[in-house]
């Protein structure tokens, strides 16, 4: 049984999430709200939000824990070839551009799009509500792709001091998600950043070079990492330079 949480409660430990067992691995409690406030004390615990639409808030804390450390991200050829010649169109203003923080509402909302004619996923009006508010603190941003002024791909994510927290991508065109989190990656590397949260294992994040850790270790990188001052100017920055 998950504890319900009313709007000043907190959370509980994440030792007492739900197991395998139980039928709902890493559930952890429901109830409370999605303030910017509520969201900052659940990252910073280790804990995100996912539910669908008409369920009440569901919190989770899944042990293990999918991460994907920055060294270990990994570009194809193919992918790196892509990068190159995003690059050399940035630099000629041709056709591709990436930018960050200029459309995060955009890129939530097409996250949240359904997919090969799947229902919408579970990134509701109130879930935008409140990364909107966390963007508007400075502690959400997003990554966008831009292919002749339109925003074709982007990804989006919480990141307090060296720690960011994956959230959702989207790609309308080849590869688009993938140069997005391309240069986010590299930028946070850049910035200290050693490990981003992907909160649940996929074979798609796998083959970026994502994998699973122990909850505990999470947490204890985590704290270590949310200590170190924000991270103030969030321009992008070149993953590949043209040869």
């Amino acid at each position: 049984m998950i504890p319900w949480l009313e709007d000043d409660d907190p959370f509980p430990n994440v030792s007492s999430a739900l197991t395998e067992a139980d039928g709902a691995a890493g559930l952890l409690a429901a109830g409370a709200n999605l303030s910017p406030e509520r969201l900052l004390l659940a990252y910073q615990n280790g804990i995100f939000p996912w539910f669908s639409e008409g369920q009440p808030i569901l919190w989770w804390s899944t042990d293990p824990r999918m991460v994907l450390f920055v060294d270990d991200f990994k570009i194809s050829t193919s992918l790196k070839k892509t990068l190159k010649n995003v690059h050399r169109s940035m630099q000629s203003n041709g056709q591709w551009r990436v930018s960050f923080d200029q459309a995060f509402e955009d890129v939530m909302r097409a996250c949240a799009a359904p997919r090969n004619g799947e229902p919408g996923t579970w990134i509701s009006e109130d879930i935008i509500a409140g990364y909107a508010g966390l963007h508007k603190q400075g502690y959400a941003h997003s990554a966008e792709v831009w292919l002749d002024g339109k925003l074709v791909g982007g990804a989006y994510g919480v990141c307090i001091g060296e720690m960011f927290y994956g959230e959702s991508m989207f790609t309308q065109v080849t590869d688009a998600s993938k140069i997005a989190l391309a240069y986010l990656v590299h930028f946070l590397k850049s910035h200290g950043v050693s490990m981003i949260d992907c909160q649940q294992q996929t074979a798609h994040l796998a083959s970026l070079g994502a994998a699973p850790i122990a909850r505990s270790e999470f947490i204890s990188l985590l704290r270590q990492a949310i200590v170190a001052p924000q991270i103030k100017d969030w321009k992008p920055i070149p993953v590949f330079e043209v040869d």
